[in-house]
């Protein structure tokens, strides 16, 4: 009967996302709507896309049990940061001009934005290619930790799982585009939201309520730490906990899947809305996950032996079995959600970027939108591949995609976020200035993986690497811009000037 009623939810649950992909299928008719969802996506949608397509699974079985158990209940800092500075200030800050400047240029994709603003072929290239390259192992990254979760709930091959996940998730991506995503991810979060909240419930509860699972947890004593530092305000390790906070909060500007919510959002409004919406689903999620991971050291786990992603499935196999359907759909959410921003962000790059404007520059739109999703297809079985060949390999193999993840995020955002940022904001950021940061963000990252064990302990971790890159390029563009001595072009002047059109607005808006 346990076993009947998770099925039965699973099943549910994907009938409802490919029935959502064939009734958005009318907005995917051209290029504009296939890929921005016809720049007319309300403030709902546009917030619960970015918030699922920030946090995957990846968070909730890695990063979650992985933060959780190097820095106890101090880990919820991570999430409060992902909502203050990877949501409200992403939205503040980049939301309003993001949408502004990439409407005027028409710009589909983040390496389009930089080719226009910074008047320049080879960056746009450049920008595709980083963005091929670097979102391929970041889409493996997904699948980790599902594995565990599946063999207990429903004792099934794992590989059955990524099989039938990537193909539900193709469909409703490749029928209905970036509206099917919008929706899908608004229902998603709607899971997420209700599946978190009752997770920390039950566990709280297994473990005596929070009080007494504090008291637990203060009790906890590990080499080389303080007495009671896993239930202490800063954790055991704080400069390591700033560093994660960096890299998983600031990184989101600069990741070309999360800033491509901002181009198809409808309107100022919109904007405002979303920011609020944003940062409070940013709040229960992320603060969720990562305050429920902190108190994963109350659990026997041989992480030596399992590895942090046996972390939360160890927290939650005593669960009931709705609940544990629940969690399952949760996970599966986070997965399908960002999955589906990801390849549609990866197989728009190539298509629009690289294919239409270099390759074959007079394919139609139709052409255009079947290679796209051709692409998307590739993508999503590439990753399956990835994801089938790291649960099966080696443990050289896991270690590796692992470890891949947070090269990507490091390189992408390294790569991205300085140049967009200031892109945004000032007329005379350089091209120097933005090839600077293509070159130190993926070689900075690279170059630390290859020789890792050669650099001091404090840099091992991909986690601060990324860090320490994103932040260079926030003090090397600026210092680089200084020495451009030439005058915005017209087209930097025209972009600019479009913050300062008017916008129309209803009696009840310009009242309030």
């Amino acid at each position: 009967m346990d076993l009947f009623i998770k099925l039965a939810m699973l099943v549910i649950f994907f009938a409802v996302m490919v029935y959502v992909g064939f009734r958005a299928r009318h907005s995917a008719k051209d290029v504009n709507g296939f890929v921005l969802g016809g720049r007319g996506v309300g403030p709902w949608l546009s917030a619960f896309a970015y918030g699922t397509s920030y946090f995957s699974a990846v968070i909730f079985i890695g990063y979650a049990g992985q933060f959780g158990w190097r820095f106890g209940v101090a880990s919820t800092w991570i999430g409060i940061g992902n909502a203050v500075i990877g949501s409200l200030l992403a939205w503040v800050r980049l939301g309003r001009r993001t949408r502004l400047m990439t409407q005027h240029y028409g710009s589909a994709t983040m390496p389009q934005f930089f080719g226009e603003r910074y008047e320049s072929r080879a960056l746009k290239i450049t920008a595709a290619i980083i963005v091929f390259i670097f979102l391929i192992p970041y889409t493996a990254s997904l699948f980790n930790g599902l594995s565990r979760l599946f063999e207990m709930a429903f004792g099934i091959d794992y590989t059955v799982c990524i099989i039938l996940m990537s193909v539900l998730t193709c469909i409703y991506v490749v029928v209905g585009g970036y509206m099917a995503i919008a929706i899908n991810d608004f229902i998603q979060g709607i899971i997420m939201l209700f599946g978190i909240v009752a997770v920390i419930i039950a566990v709280l509860n297994n473990n005596g309520g929070f009080m007494e699972a504090i008291a637990s947890l203060s009790k906890v004593e590990v080499e080389g730490t303080n007495p009671g530092a896993f239930a202490s305000f800063f954790g055991p390790d704080p400069l390591g906990l700033l560093s994660v906070v960096i890299l998983t909060s600031l990184g989101t500007w600069g990741l070309p899947q999360m800033v491509g919510k901002f181009y198809a959002i409808k309107d100022e409004t919109a904007v405002r809305k979303g920011t609020i919406i944003s940062t409070l689903f940013a709040v229960v999620v992320a603060g969720g996950c990562y305050f429920l991971g902190g108190f994963g050291r109350l659990y026997d786990v041989d992480v030596a032996a399992l590895g942090y992603d046996a972390i939360i499935p160890k927290m939650l196999e005593n669960l009931p079995a709705l609940l544990m359907g629940i969690v399952v759909i949760l996970v599966l959410s986070a997965s399908m959600s960002t999955l589906s921003s990801l390849v549609m962000t990866s197989s728009s790059t190539i298509t629009l970027d690289i294919i239409a404007s270099h390759i074959k520059k007079d394919l139609s739109e139709k052409k255009q939108l079947f290679i796209m999703r051709i692409f998307l297809a590739v993508f999503v079985v590439i990753s399956a591949a990835l994801a089938i060949y790291q649960y099966k390999g080696t443990s050289e193999a896991v270690g590796f995609i692992a470890q891949m993840m947070g090269l990507s995020w490091g390189a992408l955002a390294g790569a991205f976020l300085a140049p967009f940022l200031y892109g945004l904001y000032s007329k005379r950021t350089s091209k120097a200035a933005v090839w600077t940061c293509f070159i130190l963000g993926p070689c900075g990252m690279v170059l630390t993986t290859i020789f890792r064990t050669s650099l001091p302990t404090s840099l091992q971790s991909p986690i601060v690497c990324g860090a320490l890159v994103m932040v260079a390029g926030l003090i090397i563009v600026p210092i680089i811009s200084l020495f451009n001595r030439k005058k915005p072009t017209q087209s930097v002047e025209d972009a600019f000037a479009a913050y300062d059109k008017p916008v129309a607005a209803t009696s009840k808006e310009h009242l309030d």
